[in-house]
């Protein structure tokens, strides 16, 4: 008795994996690895699923679903596309592969019930939202958010698109803007605001905290964080602006992803060029942003990063270096330690299951 409960044990210390890549050199998809959350040790990786740049994942809240983008211009009419799985004991078995109507897909999430799907497309400079069905199929698409009739002036880069409660927010870099949908029977055709960036500051990736009274944008050209707080109308207002890099940092750097912590205490951003994470202590109550550091990443174009399940891990896809490090997160300072690494061609998306 007690030898399996010691090997159940075991078990339940591993958490799978999926790794996103650019198959323009020797990947060839979506990656698999076991990590253990004991040791903070990643396993070599197996190939899941063949497919052509799988830059961006997003996996369903039961975890019985993944869907992946295909970072392309030529799957259909100029655009990529989008390749839902089923998820089964680890293992993705295709469901469908729909175009994304737009070239160069980079993000994609569900709605909160899950019955939508939303993709970002950047070189199409617009986003889709589609129907979901129960096995999984998507529908539609049902709305196509184009940011070239936004203004005629900036070519659009639809960079990152996420439900925020009911709403659809878009972090379009070329636009140097986040703008809000109001998902309200599929009527997304205008935004009903705009947080406004800095000119040149090119918006990627953003996150909220649980009940989105705070927004953290990331923005990929000029090395910043901008925190907005939701006023009492329920607009979003810039509250304060931080730089990601080190004071005497010299070179060019481009921010690229970024997460909270999930005990909400601190907010860390990838920066491409000074290879570091940086590290942030979140004011629980007014939102405001406090440095804490900065650790190398151990690698080279630092593009997405994630912390696992168990919130003492950090993992960096390093995309120019074609490895995945591993840091051990000290919960109580927010800093970071490095422990490992695992080789893997171009990683660029990382995904617990």
């Amino acid at each position: 008795m007690s030898v399996i409960q010691c090997s159940e044990q075991k078990e339940n210390k591993l958490a799978t994996l999926f790794v996103g890549t650019y198959t323009d050199a020797e990947s060839e998809g979506i990656y698999k690895m076991q990590f253990d959350s004991e040791t903070g040790k990643l396993s070599a990786s197996t190939l899941a699923a063949e497919i052509t740049s799988p830059s961006y994942l997003a996996i369903s809240k039961e975890k019985d679903f993944l869907y992946a983008v295909q970072e392309v211009n030529d799957f259909e009419n100029g655009s990529g596309a989008v390749t839902g799985y089923t998820l089964k004991n680890d293992s993705l078995t295709k469901i469908q592969t729909v175009s994304s109507k737009g070239a160069h897909p980079c993000h994609l999430s569900l709605s909160p019930s899950e019955d939508k799907l939303a993709v970002a497309n950047y070189s199409g400079g617009n986003a889709s939202v589609y129907n979901r069905a129960a096995d999984g199929k998507l529908s539609g698409p049902t709305a196509i958010m184009n940011h070239k009739q936004i203004d005629s002036t900036k070519t659009p880069h639809a960079h990152m698109v996420k439900w925020v409660n009911e709403n659809i927010y878009i972090a379009d870099l070329g636009l140097d803007a986040v703008l809000e949908y109001k998902d309200e029977d599929n009527a997304l055709t205008e935004p009903s605001a705009k947080l406004q960036l800095p000119v040149g500051a090119g918006p990627r990736h953003f996150t909220t905290t649980e009940n989105g009274r705070f927004m953290y944008v990331i923005n990929e050209l000029n090395s910043t964080i901008t925190v907005f707080a939701k006023k009492d109308s329920g607009e979003y207002g810039g509250r304060q602006k931080l730089s990601t890099l080190a004071p005497d940092f010299e070179g060019e750097s481009f921010c690229a992803d970024i997460h909270i912590s999930p005990d909400r205490r601190f907010l860390y951003g990838s920066n491409r060029g000074e290879n570091t994470i940086v590290i942030f202590a979140i004011d629980k109550y007014t939102g405001d942003l406090a440095l804490v550091g900065r650790e190398s990443v151990h690698g080279d174009w630092p593009r997405n990063f994630t912390i696992d399940p168990t919130g003492k891990f950090l993992l960096v896809a390093n995309q120019k270096s074609d490895n995945i490090t591993v840091f051990k997160r000290d919960t109580e300072k927010g800093t970071l330690t490095f422990l490992n690494e695992e080789k893997l061609s171009k990683p660029v998306c990382l995904v617990f299951l």
